[in-house]
């Protein structure tokens, strides 16, 4: 007697059984870890585009906020030029009385089509955010009306809405100009 004539085994019908199976098992699970990294991409497209617009915002606040400082009574413009996706203004920073325009004026602009918003100080666009959306700014009088004269602005409203795919994220500020208040 063979001792392999008793033994049990696997037949050909089985092995694909199983290997069928185990397909089964691999592509649900490849589809679970697809899904799950897809929506981390997503999530960290969403945050990096949230810092970015929050960086964006704070920059320009903090710059405009400077508009028109003048210590020395030169009479300096402050808001230069005053459009929906582009303000122009200027400062003293140094104290001599003349604009630099190098460094003391500065535009703020999106450019039609461009997802970029950038920084202009004399040397060439700068980026200061990408994936930008809509840049919409609303300038305000003293007495808190719109106004579209740039020698009236005493306050900007900024909307910036920044997002790379799907949903984008909106961040808003309204900037007083310090120096244009007396």
């Amino acid at each position: 007697m063979t001792p392999w004539r008793g033994a049990g085994g696997f037949s050909l019908a089985d092995l694909l059984v199983s290997l069928a199976v185990l397909g089964g098992v691999l592509a649900g699970t490849y589809t679970v870890l697809a899904s799950g990294l897809g929506a981390y991409r997503f999530g960290a497209a969403r945050v990096e585009a949230q810092q970015s617009a929050r960086v964006a915002l704070e920059r320009m606040v903090k710059e405009l906020r400077e508009a028109g400082y003048d210590p020395t009574g030169a009479g300096i413009e402050a808001v230069l030029a005053a459009e929906r996706e582009l303000v122009t203004f200027q400062r003293d920073l140094n104290g001599n009385g003349v604009i630099d325009p190098t460094r003391e004026r500065v535009t703020f602009l999106l450019r039609p089509g461009d997802a970029v918003l950038r920084r202009e100080a004399g040397g060439g666009a700068q980026p200061l955010a990408e994936g930008v959306r809509r840049l919409a700014l609303t300038y305000y009088d003293r007495a808190g009306a719109e106004t579209a004269d740039p020698a009236r602005v005493a306050s900007i409203r900024i909307q910036l809405e920044v997002g790379f795919a799907g949903p984008g994220v909106v961040v808003e500020s309204h900037v007083t100009l310090r120096n244009g208040l007396y």
